[in-house]
């Protein structure tokens, strides 16, 4: 599967990382003219579809995702067996208790801007993920790059990209709704506009083992993102935009050096319904699938599918929130949450994206 007030203190040229992240102690329809979208594109025949296609290609589809599409889009993670990674050998601390994710109160923002939700189209059509604005070495204070998990832009050994792959910041900000659903508007469900991905790099790992289900690949399911902007390279930046961007960790800490791991995301398998931004605050524990592979951190949290890609935030030494993981895993229960340690592998396709772009 999956995957109170984060504020990201990032503000542009200064502040801290996530606008109030008091990240831990408060912590951070059917489409008209189908043909159009699919141009370009292998047929989603599952035996074949984008797996002779090695570069991720996303061409944009002026009014792909009015708000009516959005709505439609479910989580298509698969929850993993309750007693996974149960051994023997002392690689898997015990199961955490839940922890009840918590409303990030609006608006989104304010609060969270560096939080969204991604949204994309799959062989069993639209699906939903979150992820984060991250800061780009290469453009201080301007940058493009947003991180999510693997197998929210590819689906591993089974697949290949996915397509039409967007980036809306702050999500419904307002968390505004009818008894219908969203009350409709535009701005409020999207108040930073939405962002097409123009390029995307996961793991070699994740490629090469990842499936929708079991966990496998599930170490290495980290992936970034560099979304297109509006107006041209000359235009104003993704970070520009929102305001913020969160640093990125890649040193991998141990799980006793972090007294508390908050986590964002999106949930949109019952009981939520994917409209809503939420949190959960807890102390890390390891989690070990495959001996041979990099254990992931483990925290109690109930949200549901949907939240997949949502990032994984700690203090740092300076004391600014920083982000270390990213929502990979849960079980049938909803009870915990699991991410992959980010380390040189991350640091590679992080910096391979940065590079692209120059």
């Amino acid at each position: 599967m999956t995957r109170t007030r984060l504020t990201v203190v990032v503000v542009v040229c200064v502040a801290a990382v996530l606008t109030a992240v008091s990240v831990l102690t408060d912590l951070p329809g059917r489409l008209a003219g189908d043909a159009a979208a699919s141009e370009g594109w292998r047929d989603w025949n599952p035996s074949t579809w984008a797996r002779g296609t090695d570069e991720f290609d996303n061409p944009v589809v002026d009014g792909l995702w009015n708000q009516e599409r959005m709505r439609s889009a479910t989580s298509a993670d698969q929850p993993v067996a309750q007693d996974i990674g149960v051994d023997e050998r002392g690689l898997s601390d015990p199961e955490p208790a839940p922890v009840a994710a918590e409303p990030v109160p609006q608006s989104y923002q304010k609060n969270a801007p560096i939080i969204g939700k991604l949204f994309f189209d799959t062989p069993a059509g639209p699906s939903v993920c979150s992820a984060t604005v991250v800061a780009d070495p290469a453009r201080p204070g301007a940058s493009d790059l947003v991180w999510t998990a693997g197998h929210c832009v590819h689906a591993g050994a089974e697949g290949g990209w996915f397509r039409n792959v967007v980036f809306v910041p702050s999500y419904n900000d307002e968390g505004t709704k009818t008894a219908t659903g969203q009350d409709g508007s535009a701005v409020a469900a999207a108040p930073f506009g939405t962002w097409w991905a123009d390029g995307a790099e996961t793991s070699e790992q994740w490629i090469a083992q990842g499936t929708p289900e079991g966990g496998d690949g599930a170490a290495f399911d980290f992936a970034v993102m560099h979304v297109k902007r509006k107006g041209g390279d000359s235009s104003v930046s993704l970070e520009e935009t929102v305001g913020a961007a969160a640093r990125v960790n890649f040193r991998a800490p141990v799980t006793q050096d972090i007294s508390t791991i908050g986590i964002w995301g999106y949930p949109a398998a019952p009981p939520f319904d994917g409209e809503l931004m939420y949190n959960c605050r807890a102390r890390p524990g390891r989690l070990s699938i495959a001996p041979d592979q990099p254990s992931l951190y483990r925290v109690g949290c109930t949200m549901t599918g949907g939240s997949s890609g949502g990032g994984w935030f700690s203090e740092d030494a300076d004391g600014e929130p920083v982000l270390i993981s990213n929502t990979s895993i849960g079980p049938t229960t909803s009870t915990w949450l699991a991410g992959p340690r980010l380390g040189p592998e991350a640091r590679r396709i992080y910096e391979s994206v940065s590079g692209e772009f120059d």
